[in-house]
């Protein structure tokens, strides 16, 4: 791989030292047309990496979440390798100091992930995938645990604001497994799916570079993993995903057969 894993480490942990932990829990706050948040520290990281990005890797085209969308869509159909970053992905939790947030950088080359990094300043905890290589946890190899559980006792990870009325009642009235979080940052969520944190996932609808990193890290650990409808996650356009994960094989199944009866 001709990207140096100790360069591109050194700049998302330089810039989320020093443009993201500087302004935790103090840092002025507006809402996007999309209901989300923005912070000066998601503007000032993305202008950060990006320039530390174009200047190490100059013939790789740059897409951040802060751009607009036409932008966005001219850089995914016309780039053979491009990054693909959040700079940060959990921008509420960050604003009122809940210290569940990351930096999220993929590698897309020729539509297709092919490295991924997620870097959790607060834990100091940063998670690679190589596509075919491996994940990896502060350089140690990554290798998601059988659940060895029956999906009543397992615990879910579910982001419940994006899911259809019937789907999100069903599974409180219904209630499948056991104990349920819900955290804020998929980037997150995905590399805590793969270092075994919790047993299945759900997510409603995010966005390309929400999950790139995340789910290519999951996925070489060893995780299972579709949209709602049983597709491939990832596709190389800004339509958002749904996201249904699991640790194994024989959960998965469980899980994603519950879920789909009882989806709209």
């Amino acid at each position: 791989m001709k990207y140096e894993l100790s360069v591109l480490k050194q700049i998302i942990t330089t810039a989320a030292c020093e443009e993201l932990l500087p302004r935790f829990a103090d840092v002025q706050r507006r809402i996007k047309v999309d209901g989300s948040f923005l912070t000066e520290a998601d503007m000032a990281t993305q202008a950060r990496i990006s320039q530390a990005l174009k200047e190490q890797y100059p013939g790789t085209a740059f897409l951040g979440e802060e751009m607009s969308a036409e932008e966005q869509a001219e850089l995914l159909n016309n780039s053979d390798s491009l990054w693909c970053l959040d700079p940060l992905d959990g921008t509420s939790n960050f604003a009122v100091g809940t210290p569940y947030y990351a930096i999220s950088l993929a590698l897309i080359e020729r539509g297709v992930p092919t490295f991924g990094i997620v870097y959790d300043p607060n834990r100091d905890e940063c998670f690679v995938g190589v596509r075919g290589q491996g994940a990896f946890l502060n350089d140690e190899p990554l290798t998601v645990k059988a659940v060895e559980l029956p999906l009543s006792q397992c615990t879910a990870l579910i982001d419940f604001k994006r899911l259809s009325p019937r789907l999100a009642m069903d599974l409180v009235s219904q209630r499948p497994y056991a104990s349920q979080r819900s955290y804020g940052s998929v980037a997150l969520d995905w590399c805590w799916m793969a270092a075994s944190r919790v047993h299945v996932y759900l997510h409603g609808a995010s966005n390309i570079w929400d999950y790139a990193a995340g789910q290519l890290v999951f996925q070489e650990a060893g995780g299972y993993s579709s949209t709602l409808e049983g597709e491939d996650i990832y596709v190389n356009s800004l339509s958002k995903r749904s996201s249904v994960g699991a640790l194994d094989q024989a959960t998965y199944d469980q899980w994603h057969s519950w879920l789909r009866e009882h989806s709209d």
